[in-house]
């Protein structure tokens, strides 16, 4: 078994900020300890990318969430992280997940989920790999529902394709 979290200790230790990092993020309170933990060593830019939340209010209170908490850590901290939003698009996940078979009735943590992982972390790289980015990764892992294994799975896959370090 691989301990990512000292992969990552090992591998950031002489950053020292020098590296962007393209972050994706779903909510502000998931973020958190991610950003908190990660700003010395990054030059980080949160993208806040999640067509799967349903309905609108709820995208809208955790992108809310999102940017009080970055506005809050920038002006303390005297820092520039900064954040990407793109248009919020339901269709996107629903799009995604229309091979599993029944996807409204599964719960969470089942296939749906590994299909909405895919989508979320292809359109980070992709971007990350468009702007320049020299690395991506995402604060689900850090979610006691979400599967990092998954998560990790296309984040290497997706970093052999694309060229940009997860």
């Amino acid at each position: 078994m691989i301990n990512y979290n000292l992969e990552m200790e090992n591998l950031i230790k002489d950053f020292k900020g020098e590296k962007t990092l393209l972050l994706h993020s779903c909510c502000g309170p998931c973020s958190t300890a991610v950003i908190t933990r990660l700003k010395d060593f990054f030059d980080i830019t949160v993208l806040y990318y999640n067509p799967c939340l349903y309905p609108a209010s709820e995208y809208e209170k955790r992108l809310n969430e999102q940017i009080k908490f970055i506005n809050q850590l920038n002006k303390e901290e005297n820092r520039n992280i900064k954040i990407l939003i793109p248009p919020y698009n339901p269709n996107t996940f629903y799009d995604a997940v229309k091979s599993v078979s029944n996807y409204e009735t599964l719960p969470e943590g089942a296939e749906r989920c590994y299909k909405c992982y895919l989508e979320r972390l292809e359109f980070t790289c992709k971007l990350a790999k468009q702007e320049n980015f020299d690395f991506f990764g995402t604060t689900l892992s850090v979610s006691p529902y979400k599967h990092s294994d998954w998560l990790n799975e296309i984040g290497l896959n997706l970093q052999a394709e694309q060229g940009v370090n997860y």
